[in-house]
């Protein structure tokens, strides 16, 4: 027992110590012909030069306990005598939600879990779609919000509509993973507009990074109601030009617990880091945190030009131990602020399973903490890997309250798409609190409901309130949003009520449909700014056949997520040939996200008649 103190309390002050421990390595890393550029092959020759190796093999790291990586030498092939174990870490210190100050949230948000302690789950499986029948482990406890379907609303009684924009994808890569594994995904796993948003709908392009928001419109008969009709929302953003993206001040911060074990876990996130490490310019810089049963920083602020220093450190991680994930956070944002560039893009990298089972006793407080730490202009953004004890529902929280945002990685084709491809769009940010509000006319429409964004309502006084948190859009990145309505005369799902008249058209503006506001803050500004304009019948199709591919690929996409979760509102006998149907005619690319949403589409027809037939 004694020596297994010890072997923790060395882990954790090497761990401490590699801040410092790398200083020599500039030397070193001269004599090899490609490190003057700063870049190479991660070798286990290199990286020993650099002072990483691989494997703990003399004492400095922790194999199979607390704190999975071997620490950098100060002197390269010479192994430091043990230091004096350090004292314990001090606990972290979160601020109540009273302490935290300009921080407001209202309105309906994830539904609270308690998160307590788990042990961390054995899975098995592939790194890439998983195409081998899954393998529960012994038991399942993956977590995901609780979040009831919006319903019908009547314009008479609420006309106004009002929620946060989401750019999150994490639903859809989930969704895949279990389509892939053969199993249907648990329905509150579904978030439909994190599955529409997975998608490029090219909307037209702003012009101008000042106003950086240019809206799309379209209305459209619904598809799958007769005598309803869809109102489609697009916001597309601006992306900045190469020459003009602010520098990037980022800290990885990776889980290197055991529950991250495995090719779908750990080594994915290394895959994935690699794939970001190549989009790094020289004036960017990085650090990294690891956290296990401890944690600790374990590559100083390196500039984008060293990137073998910092592969080396990233395929030096190994995983082991409990998840004090809680003090990987307050470490990785102290080295946020510690390096923070007025103008650059700072952020916290987060690349987990969401397992947290050390040091959080109070998940509200968590929240809080990041929270506040959003207005120093450190953003957290989290990526989560792996199956069996995902933690769907705490990263959700934690993204959303650190106004960054949140994907899930289930293969390295994932990975490329969201380091490589979409790099820019959740890096750099082009507008804060971004949140829309809908005002429909009572004079034309009697019942609407928004599809999705269950998670990101909003009260109707929030809108114009600048101290109320909404998402985070980067650069280039396209928000959509989905309104079912029913035109005044149409199939009424709600009954009127008796003692309440009708509202009256207001004068003049008895043509539009609705009113469409956006409000958005430019970064690092406190006061919003208003985008607005009308939805009128100018933006209608008389069939939704003939309206823009943007439209009727958003229509098929809400269409297979409100199918996938079981929604009231798609009638029963809407199909999942139907679905395909609203797709449209695959293209002839066959790296075409959308050739994929098709054949994920059938997999769905297989696996509900495989359900049907065993009932």
């Amino acid at each position: 027992m004694m020596r297994s103190r010890l072997l923790r309390a060395v882990a954790a002050g090497a761990l401490i110590a590699a801040l410092a421990a790398p200083a020599a390595a500039p030397q070193a890393a001269a004599a090899g012909p490609d490190y003057a550029a700063g870049d190479g092959e991660p070798t286990a020759t290199a990286c020993a030069e650099l002072g990483f190796r691989s494997s703990p093999e003399d004492g400095m790291g922790f194999h199979g306990g607390r704190v999975g990586y071997a620490a950098p030498n100060a002197v390269v092939g010479m192994a430091p005598p043990p230091p004096p174990p350090p004292p314990p870490p001090p606990p972290l210190a979160m601020p109540d939600v009273t302490a935290v100050e300009g921080v407001t949230v209202t309105g309906q948000r994830v539904v609270r879990q308690d998160f307590e302690a788990i042990s961390p789950v054995t899975t098995t499986g592939a790194t890439q779609h998983a195409a081998a029948p899954y393998q529960p482990g012994p038991v399942e406890t993956e977590r995901y919000p609780d979040a009831t379907v919006n319903p019908v609303k009547r314009v008479a009684e609420q006309p106004v509509s009002t929620f946060s924009i989401d750019v999150d994808t994490a639903s859809y890569s989930n969704v895949r993973r279990f389509l892939n594994e053969g199993r249907m995904p648990p329905r509150d796993a579904v978030r439909v507009e994190e599955l529409i948003n997975y998608f490029d709908y090219d909307y037209p392009r702003p012009q101008s990074r000042a106003e950086p928001f240019r809206p799309f419109v379209s209305v459209t008969p619904s598809p799958w109601s007769s005598g309803k009709r869809i109102v489609h929302i697009g916001l597309q953003g601006y992306d900045i030009p190469q020459t003009q993206r602010p520098p990037l001040n980022l800290v990885f911060l990776v889980d290197v617990s055991g529950s991250m074990q495995g090719p779908d876990r750990l080594q994915l996130a290394q895959q994935s880091l690699n794939l970001l490490i190549d989009q790094l310019r020289p004036e960017d810089h990085v650090s990294m945190v690891v956290y296990a049963g401890a944690a600790g920083a374990v590559l100083e602020p390196t500039s984008g030009g060293q990137k073998l220093r910092m592969r080396c450190a990233v395929n030096a991680l190994q995983a082991g131990g409990s998840t004090a994930g809680s003090q990987g956070l307050e470490l990785a944002y102290q080295l946020a602020q510690r390096n923070f560039q007025p103008g650059a893009a700072n952020r916290v990298i987060l690349m987990t399973d969401g397992d947290f089972n050390v040091g959080i006793n109070d998940p509200a407080k968590l929240e809080d903490f990041i929270a506040g730490k959003r207005e120093t202009g450190v953003y957290l953004s989290i990526y989560g890997y792996g199956r069996g004890n995902y933690n769907d529902a705490l990263m959700q929280r934690l993204a959303q309250n650190g106004n960054g945002t949140a994907a899930y990685i289930d293969s390295l084709q994932e990975g490329r798409k969201v380091f490589r491809d979409d790099f820019e769009h959740g890096l750099f940010p082009i507008a804060d609190d971004v949140k829309i509000q809908v005002e429909f006319n009572p004079a034309q429409i009697s019942e609407y409901r928004l599809i999705g964004y269950e998670t990101r309502l909003l009260n109707r006084e929030d809108f114009n309130n600048d101290r109320v948190d909404a998402g985070e859009v980067g650069s280039g990145a396209s928000v959509t949003a989905l309104y079912e309505v029913t035109p005044v005369g149409g199939p009424s799902s709600v009954d009127p009520l008796r003692y309440q008249g009708e509202a009256r058209a207001t004068p003049g503006v008895g043509g539009e449909l609705a009113f469409l506001r956006v409000r958005y803050k430019l970064p690092g500004q406190a006061s919003s700014r208003l985008l607005e304009r009308p939805i009128t019948e100018a933006d209608a199709f008389r069939a939704w056949q003939a309206a823009p591919s943007a439209t009727r690929w958003a229509i098929a996409v809400a269409s297979w997520g409100q199918k996938l979760r079981g929604d009231p509102w798609i009638p029963a006998g809407v199909g999942w040939n139907d679905v395909l149907a609203m797709a449209g005619q695959p293209s002839d690319r066959t790296d075409d996200p959308r050739s994929e949403f098709r054949s994920l589409v059938r997999r769905s027809t297989e696996l509900g008649a495989l359900a049907s037939a065993s009932r």
